[in-house]
C-alpha cells in the first residue's frame, strides 16, 4: 500500500482545483517547506483533513540521546574495570546496570509515543 501523512495514495481518483494568489502560494509554499514536507499534494491534504501539523524541536532529545550512549560507554567500561578488579561489590555492579537498562527503556518508550502524535 502507497502511503503518505497516512492516507492511501492509489485512491486519489479526483482532482481539486484551487486558485491562490501569487503571494498566497508564496506562504503555502513557505509553510510546507517549514513543515518538511517536499510533496505539495500531500500537505495540502494534510492541511485540508486535519488542519495542521504537528512540528517537534527534536534536537534536546538527540543530544540527550547522544549523552546517553556516551556515558552508556563510559560505564560499561568502568564497570568491566571495576569487576575486574573486584573494587565493586558484584551486587553493585549488577544494580548500575539495570539502572542503565531501565533508563535506555524509559528513553525508547519516549520516542515511540513522540513518534505515534498525529
Amino acid at each position: 500500500m502507497c502511503q503518505h501523512w497516512g492516507y492511501d495514495m492509489r485512491r486519489t481518483d479526483t482532482q481539486i482545483q484551487v486558485r491562490v494568489s501569487s503571494a498566497d502560494k508564496e506562504k503555502i509554499l513557505d509553510r510546507r517547506n517549514k513543515a518538511g514536507i517536499t510533496n505539495l499534494t500531500a500537505y495540502m491534504k494534510k492541511m485540508a483533513i486535519d488542519g495542521y501539523i504537528i512540528l517537534l524541536d527534536m534536537s534536546d532529545v538527540k543530544e540527550i540521546l547522544e549523552m546517553l550512549h556516551v556515558y552508556s560507554l563510559v560505564l560499561e567500561e568502568l564497570l568491566d574495570k571495576a569487576e575486574s578488579s573486584e573494587a565493586i561489590p558484584h551486587d553493585d555492579i549488577v544494580l548500575l546496570e539495570e539502572q542503565q537498562e531501565d533508563i535506555w527503556k524509559a528513553m525508547q518508550q519516549m520516542l515511540l509515543r513522540l513518534s505515534n502524535i498525529s
